[in-house]
């Protein structure tokens, strides 16, 4: 490879520069300044388009550690704004630069670029143009994921990939349960995991059973109910297998996909039963009230936070709702299918999710969450309180939180058992 370029990657700064010549109403309350100098908008989404231009070309450069900057500074990019029209016209440029940093690049590389991939379906959306995308890559990235020769980190990421372009994508469903298919014969393999002695299926392909099991459980949230029933049979009982693996990762992912498929058997048959109902419940017990002392303590309360949620939904049919905020508006999660489906988002969005979740017309539409919400400059400032007010809550806040945890901390007080 030639000598790796000084690419200036896709900073803050760049993403600070709200999309405001596509829809000012999008921007974040806290977005306006409240004496901040007049911006010309027109001419920082110039700079940032430039920026763009010089990056996408730099996905083919010579350099690996170059095109690698470069795929990480779009990725940035493409998850903290919307740049539909931009890449509308560089799709098929787009398309191909991961296509060859997919089968020609390294691990880190591969990775990039598969993250790049999700991020241009998302921005796309469903549609005739993202349909093109997947014709394209979704051979590549399930030939990578069936590659038992590439690292396992690229396979990870493909994995992720495939199902999330495919979620976004598809209207085929030949193609679906094609890609279905090919995520099954990667974590099945977890099954017999431990039976396994001559090594194929050891510890560290776990991170790819984990992230082809999730990808697996996003698309059948898709599927027509007399698929879902199939599924249902095929894995219900092998799956609490899978609660005894030693990777915690794993152990959430499997618990997670159990309270799913819960979810799904009970909605197309309301009579639905578990023959092994009270063995099930026994096991999540035990993985919610964990208390094993080799475990880490993070561990330990990250896995009983979640099989708490697992038993209460396989026991009792029920679901802890959660609400998130983005700008003026809130969702509600209020079953596990719209929790695979917001985790799965958030993770490949990261900090860029609350304003997709605003902007993003495609995430809109998945969420239910109607046409983006139009609000005018003056309305966001009405909206926003002053620094001074936001400096008393917070210190209220902070003295009310002190207050409580002494209390908790004081040996004298009586607090209880815990568990």
């Amino acid at each position: 490879g030639g000598q790796p370029r000084n690419v200036q990657p896709f900073s803050d700064e760049d993403a600070s520069i709200e999309t405001m010549s596509h829809c000012s109403g999008f921007s974040d309350p806290a977005s306006f300044t409240e004496d901040g100098p007049e911006v010309d908008e027109e001419a920082t989404q110039e700079d940032l388009e430039y920026k763009l231009k010089g990056f996408i070309d730099l996905t083919l450069d010579k350099s690996a550690k170059t095109r690698q900057a470069a795929l990480e500074s779009l990725k940035s990019a493409f998850s903290s704004k919307i740049l539909y029209e931009f890449i509308m016209e560089r799709r098929m440029t787009l398309t191909d630069s991961i296509e060859r940093c997919i089968k020609k690049g390294k691990s880190d590389e591969q990775c990039a670029a598969a993250g790049l991939a999700c991020l241009l379906c998302v921005q796309m959306g469903s549609g005739i143009e993202s349909e093109e995308i997947f014709k394209t890559l979704g051979p590549v990235l399930k030939k990578i994921v069936c590659d038992g020769t590439a690292s396992i980190q690229a396979r990870q990421a493909c994995a992720t990939c495939l199902g999330i372009c495919c979620f976004i994508v598809t209207d085929d469903i030949t193609e679906l349960y094609s890609t279905m298919e090919c995520l099954e014969n990667i974590f099945m393999k977890a099954y017999q995991r431990d039976r396994d002695t001559n090594g194929v299926s050891s510890a560290h392909n776990t991170v790819l059973h984990v992230s082809a099991l999730l990808a697996w459980t996003l698309l059948l949230t898709i599927c027509p109910m007399n698929e879902v029933k199939k599924k249902i049979e095929m894995h219900l009982h092998k799956l609490p297998s899978l609660l005894s693996c030693d990777d915690l990762n794993m152990r959430i992912a499997a618990g997670e996909t159990l309270a799913l498929l819960f979810e799904l058997a009970r909605e197309t048959d309301a009579d639905f039963f578990y023959e092994d109902m009270d063995l099930l419940t026994e096991k999540l017990r035990a993985l919610a009230t964990d208390g094993n002392k080799h475990r880490a303590k993070v561990d330990k309360r990250k896995q009983r936070s979640v099989f708490r949620d697992v038993l209460r939904a396989v026991e009792e049919r029920d679901f802890p709702t959660e609400m998130v905020k983005f700008g003026p508006e809130r969702m509600y999660i209020d079953c596990w299918v719209k929790k695979q489906t917001y985790e799965t988002f958030k993770e490949i969005l990261g900090s860029g999710m609350q304003y997709h979740l605003q902007s993003n017309d495609f995430l809109r539409n998945v969420f239910e969450l109607g046409p983006p919400v139009m609000l005018d400059a003056a309305t966001l400032k009405t909206m926003k309180i002053s620094r001074f007010e936001r400096h008393l809550y917070n210190s209220a806040a902070f003295k009310a939180r002190t207050k409580a945890r002494s209390k908790c901390r004081d040996k004298r007080a009586d607090v209880g058992e815990f568990f």
